[in-house]
């Protein structure tokens, strides 16, 4: 007798956040997500930020469902559609004949109905780049499901432009291309996580809030009224493009440090172009900044660096041996409330004595309680799957093991 095949197949992938150091801001193609400008990010380490995607089809699924961070969502939802759409069109002309897999397609039918359950480790839509993750992980994790391979970066895009960043671990820029269609506006490796050992990242989580204005409201908003963004994309980018690469395939942190600080500031001075402004940074954003440009003007260099999506949270790159001692000044800066929660997060700091000397120039008038915590991680590694069936978020009967 013929062996039955199994009602349910599922696959679970994990993805990272990235955080642009080059930003993308503005669309040429609002549908497609095509860019203005072209970007480069740091993929961060999964073991303190990622994504976590179970995808399952099965021919008793009545309708596709979709689940987030535990609660039923709007599966309809235009980009998710689209990214679904697009694997599932993949999935076809492989099962055509037309892909250059030699193995065996997954044993279901491409009309069944698919179920995704997707969770994050860190809070949603809080300038912490979620949906990169998010829909890096769905479109990596319905590539293993129906046994896609190849190009992915461009169907990721199509969910959430920075996701395209998210399918590579390391250092990537997202190619901004000139091709109608947005073939050739796809996402590279620059290096991968383990070109730059030394480098750190540090998040000082001030708002775990939503943001008032949504990136996609907002970039659209800035590229019909803001001439700086224009000339930006077109005069600026193109070139710091250029020396980021150098900067980060030569080890040379004090440049990649300024650039930037250069560009994230320069990414807000288009926001504040923008009309009416938009204003992402808050007043502690602000005191970040003020604090690092002291601790390396009294370092007399750069030892710290800044970025700020669109949101108030500074991400901080440091190197290894500059940790200890901005951890404690930032600590200094901005005490933590002994809520019994836990301030820093992530992989471990060494403690570093402070000077004096240092106290005074760079530790101004203390604001307690305006970080919530702090989180510590390095570059890392792409999209992964979860072989344990112990990590899946949807049980045997395809519902979320959380809502029970």
């Amino acid at each position: 007798m013929a062996e039955e095949k199994p009602p349910m197949t599922v696959v679970t992938c994990t993805a990272p956040v990235n955080i642009a150091v080059i930003k993308y801001w503005g669309k040429r193609d609002e549908e497609l997500i095509l860019p203005i400008n072209s970007s480069l990010s740091v993929t961060l380490h999964q073991d303190q930020l990622k994504t976590t995607t179970t995808a399952a089809i099965s021919r008793d699924f009545k309708e596709d469902r979709l689940w987030l961070n535990g609660k039923e969502d709007d599966i309809g939802h235009p980009r998710l559609q689209s990214c679904l759409r697009e694997m599932r069109r993949l999935a076809r002309k492989r099962r055509g004949g037309n892909g250059s897999s030699s193995s065996d397609p997954p044993p279901f039918s491409l009309a069944y109905k698919v179920h995704i359950a997707s969770e994050n480790n860190f809070p949603t839509a809080a300038g912490l780049a979620s949906s990169a993750a998010g829909y890096a992980c769905l479109v990596y994790a319905l590539a293993k499901l129906y046994g896609v391979e190849g190009e992915l970066s461009e169907v990721a895009r199509q969910g959430s432009g920075s996701a395209c960043r998210s399918m590579f671990g390391g250092f990537v820029q997202w190619t901004m291309g000139e091709r109608a269609d947005g073939k050739d506006s796809v996402a590279q490796q620059v290096a991968p996580e383990t070109h730059w050992p030394e480098l750190r990242v540090l998040i000082l989580v001030v708002s775990a809030e939503k943001k008032p204005v949504g990136s996609t409201a907002g970039m659209q908003t800035s590229v019909e009224t803001s001439l700086l963004l224009k000339h930006r994309a077109e005069a600026v980018v193109p070139e710091r493009m250029a020396q980021m690469i150098r900067h980060i395939q030569g080890h040379d942190f004090e440049a990649f440090a300024e650039l930037t600080m250069k560009d994230s500031n320069q990414f807000h001075a288009t926001c504040l172009d923008t009309f009416p402004p938009i204003f992402y940074l808050s007043d502690i954003s602000k005191q970040v900044i003020a604090l690092v440009h002291r601790f390396n003007a009294h370092h007399g260099r750069t030892k710290v660096g800044y970025t700020f999506d669109a949101g108030p949270n500074p991400v901080l790159f440091a190197l290894e041996d500059t940790v200890g001692e901005l951890v404690e000044v930032v600590k200094r800066s901005f005490p933590p409330e002994d809520n019994g929660g836990q301030f820093l997060k992530g992989l471990p700091v060494q403690g570093a004595p402070l000077s004096d000397e240092l106290l005074t120039a760079v530790v101004r008038d203390p604001v307690p309680g305006v970080i919530q915590y702090l989180l510590h991680t390095k570059p890392g590694p792409g999209p992964m799957t979860v072989e344990d069936s112990s990590g899946h978020l949807l049980g045997a009967d395809g519902l979320p093991r959380s809502s029970r």
